[in-house]
């Protein structure tokens, strides 16, 4: 029998039982085929604090009870990634991955094995990988941006109404989403035999004009403060004139914003092309900007909306806690102090459980739960400090280019009452310079710290706030 399908042409594929009953029907029958890839088993969802998700999900029973039905309704052969233990061996997923004619990717969460073979479809086939996800799912930052099905489910395991209804939502919504181009032939149309070789030169070129401009910035930032605004706004005077790329424009964004004021990193903001300023990174940029300009709400309505539109994140959360703690801040009146200082809490503490790892959000909390002082603030204080500080010490043993980790990690030493640490840290900047540790804006905030400490602890730090305070004095003179 002559069979159409890619896949039944295929030769035997290494572990794939073509004795079994089922696998042998869907040869005879040439039905389109659907390899579908997706966790199995229950597994968490690890969504965090304020999410929707369940706390698991049954992937299995989703399989069984929604989602194969849903595409054997649209006139596919279903075959599951873990069905046998072929699948398990990388040269048939690979095989599976490039011959289906359909491939479906369940991303409700940030499974490693399923996000690879996502890549590798999209690489080797220009059509037919169709995403779903759950619409609690807060996919990860590059695959968020990309088009998928949201389903409803609302529990961890499927019931017979929660089945009918992914069944409906992915019967009527994979058709359209199948017939679309993956992002790789999107970028790179007619690859690898039809891909145009003036491409490839205008790249290289391309590669070095942003290798230039980068070097240009790497100066600007390391020159003193005037001269670092004066280079920064050449730069922006230079490159803005003609198509801006978006990598280019994200680096002006940031050089602005550390090397000038706040409106004219407003002003950039509000010149850039549509499809770079409603990018989710520079949205959060404005929202800051907006904040530091003081317009606090316009802030705070901004980061909300972005949060319903594009998904939570721990510094979506962060921003916002940020700026209730300024608003917490400028106000006189003690209820409406307190209240903000609650809700900086809040959104910090959220943006903690988002991501453990995200020392920024927990960076925070300390001090503001022992400004409160409710009952249980100073062990929840405990807590977000002891985060902050294993967050930073992870995040430097990887490459980074933020400027505030540093500082950071000396303040969570501080909120610790980490005498130990808060020494070999004083030590470093000894032997570095108090440049790269922002020391002159992080003292205030250390003597805070010291403020909540127990007295022994807070008498060895006032001994390294001393030390502290004393090289930032003779860097003052060394650059006078």
């Amino acid at each position: 029998m002559q069979c159409d399908n890619a896949f039944a042409q295929a030769p035997r594929l290494r572990g794939y039982n073509l004795e079994t009953k089922q696998q042998h029907e869907v040869m005879m029958r040439a039905q389109p085929i659907c390899f579908m890839i997706m966790p199995y088993g229950t597994k968490p969802t690890q969504q965090g604090a304020g999410s929707t998700a369940p706390p698991s999900v049954n992937f299995d029973l989703l399989w069984d009870a929604a989602i194969r039905p849903a595409i054997e309704r649209l006139g596919y052969d279903a075959v599951r990634a873990d069905q046998d233990l072929g699948a398990l061996i990388i040269h048939e997923m690979i095989e599976r991955l490039a011959i289906s004619d359909l491939v479906v990717a369940e991303m409700s969460i940030p499974n490693g094995n399923v996000y690879y073979e996502v890549g590798i479809r999209h690489a080797a086939k220009s059509q037919g990988c169709v995403m779903i996800s759950a619409d609690w799912a807060q996919p990860l930052f590059d695959v968020a941006q990309m088009r998928q099905i949201r389903y409803p489910l609302p529990l961890g395991e499927v019931d017979g109404t929660a089945a009918a209804a992914i069944q409906d939502c992915l019967e009527a919504k994979i058709p359209a989403l199948a017939d679309g181009t993956s992002p790789f032939y999107t970028v790179l149309p007619g690859f690898p035999d039809k891909f145009d070789p003036a491409l490839a030169t205008a790249f290289k070129k391309a590669l070095e004009q942003l290798s230039a401009f980068q070097a240009a910035v790497s100066a600007a930032r390391s020159s003193p403060a005037g001269e670092c605004q004066r280079q920064a706004l050449e730069l922006c005077a230079q490159y803005t004139d003609v198509p801006i790329q978006n990598v280019v424009a994200l680096d002006l964004l940031y050089l602005l914003r550390d090397c000038t004021d706040w409106p004219t990193t407003l002003k950039f903001i509000g010149q850039l092309p549509p499809a770079i300023r409603d990018m989710p990174l520079v949205m959060e940029q404005k929202a800051l900007a907006q904040s530091k300009a003081g317009d606090h709400m316009a802030a705070i309505g901004g980061l909300l909306q972005l949060i319903a539109l594009r998904g939570d994140t721990s510094e979506r959360r962060g921003l916002l806690g940020g700026r209730y703690k300024a608003l917490s801040k400028s106000t006189a009146q003690p209820a409406q102090k307190e209240r903000y200082l609650d809700e900086a809490i809040h959104q910090y503490d959220l943006g903690m459980h988002l991501d453990l790892n995200d020392y920024y959000p927990a960076s925070n909390l300390a001090r503001l739960y022992r400004t409160r002082n409710m009952r249980g603030d100073d062990a929840r204080a405990k807590v977000a400090a002891a985060v902050a500080l294993t967050a930073c010490e992870r995040a430097r043993q990887r490459p980074t280019v933020d400027r505030w980790l540093k500082p950071t990690l000396l303040g969570a030493a501080f909120d610790s009452g980490d005498v130990e640490i808060a020494q070999q840290l004083a030590d470093e900047i000894r032997r570095e310079g108090p440049v790269e540790w922002q020391l002159k804006t992080t003292i205030p905030d250390l003597e805070l710290a010291i403020a909540f400490q127990t007295e022994g602890d807070a008498a060895a730090l006032k001994k390294i706030l001393v030390q502290l305070k004393e090289l930032t004095v003779q860097d003052a003179v060394s650059a006078g």
